[in-house]
């Protein structure tokens, strides 16, 4: 499917999603316990266990677990369930940025004399 003439836009690889029964299982399974500890510190923020110093840290580990958590439900989702899609993005060469033509790319010639080149090659900061 790759080939040398692809153009902006186009799909270079696409790999449809596993969609695996165990993946779906385990991401139910952290669901269930995500929610657990979100009510569990929903309940101590209530109750006013972050009052106390030992309560305090308790409240920021559980938030510590709550977003570990969700962190591994998304990488589960996006590895799972998600298609892998790779689209071609065309590199722009440095001098189409500038808005010029390809025949402008070279410049233009300062001065065609010696003399002129003798005086660039002594000091090349002459006509700049």
């Amino acid at each position: 499917m790759s080939s040398s003439g692809s153009t902006y836009g186009d799909i270079h690889r696409y790999e449809p999603a596993r969609e695996s029964t165990a993946a779906a299982i385990a991401i139910v399974l952290l669901t269930i316990i995500e929610v657990l500890f979100v009510f569990l510190f929903t309940y101590g923020l209530v109750s006013g266990w972050g009052l106390t110093d030992v309560g305090n840290m308790f409240l920021g580990g559980v938030l510590t677990v709550i977003f570990v958590d969700l962190a591994f439900i998304l990488a589960l989702y996006r590895k799972e369930f998600l298609p892998d899609v790779m689209i071609v993005k065309k590199r722009r060469r440095k001098w189409e940025d500038l808005y010029i033509t390809e025949d402008q790319v070279d410049g233009e010639t300062i001065g065609t004399g010696a003399w002129d080149t003798l005086k660039r090659a002594v000091y090349p900061y002459y006509k700049r």
